[in-house]
Formats: C-alpha cells, sequence, structure tokens
C-alpha cells in the first residue's frame, strides 16, 4: 500500500513562516528582558561559586564546590537555550 503523502510533489507542502503578532510585543520585550536578567544572574552565580571555591581551597575543601558550579552552568544553558527546547517540543 502507498503512502498518498509521498507522491505530493514538494512544491505542494507548505512552508509556513512564523510571524508575530503586534500585540506580542509586549511579552517580547518581556522575555527578551527575562532572558537577559537570567544571565546576568548566571555569570554572577558562576563568579559567587568561584569565590566560594577559592575560600574553600584555603581551608582545603576545594573540591565541594564543582557540584554548585555544574549546576550553575547547567542553569545558565537552560536560560540560553530555552527557545530552542521549547520549539522542540511545539
Amino acid at each position: 500500500m502507498q503512502n498518498s503523502a509521498l507522491l505530493l510533489p514538494l512544491s505542494f507542502i507548505p512552508d509556513p513562516t512564523p510571524v508575530v503578532p503586534p500585540q506580542a510585543e509586549g511579552l517580547l520585550t518581556v522575555l527578551d528582558w527575562a532572558s537577559g536578567i537570567g544571565l546576568v544572574l548566571g555569570v554572577l552565580g558562576v563568579i559567587i561559586v568561584g569565590i566560594g571555591m577559592v575560600i574553600q581551597l584555603r581551608r582545603g575543601e576545594g573540591g565541594e564546590s564543582i557540584g554548585k558550579l555544574g549546576w550553575v552552568l547547567a542553569g545558565c544553558i537552560i536560560i540560553t537555550g530555552a527557545s530552542g527546547i521549547v520549539r522542540a517540543f511545539v
């Protein structure tokens, strides 16, 4: 049995271009601000973890902060890739 969708030429398959409606301008501004604030907080988090590592290294406990650094970096990756992650599921 043949699939009828495979018989259509590629010129008939629609390729929609996403268009943001004018009403969404405010929402896009809020999302841009949230992303920017999240990235600034992520950088601040890396700096704070780095300071904590220096302090703990002086005490001989430097390796305990590596896990915290991993969580901060994972959060930064999620923030920067949020639109791609959502686009993959939608």
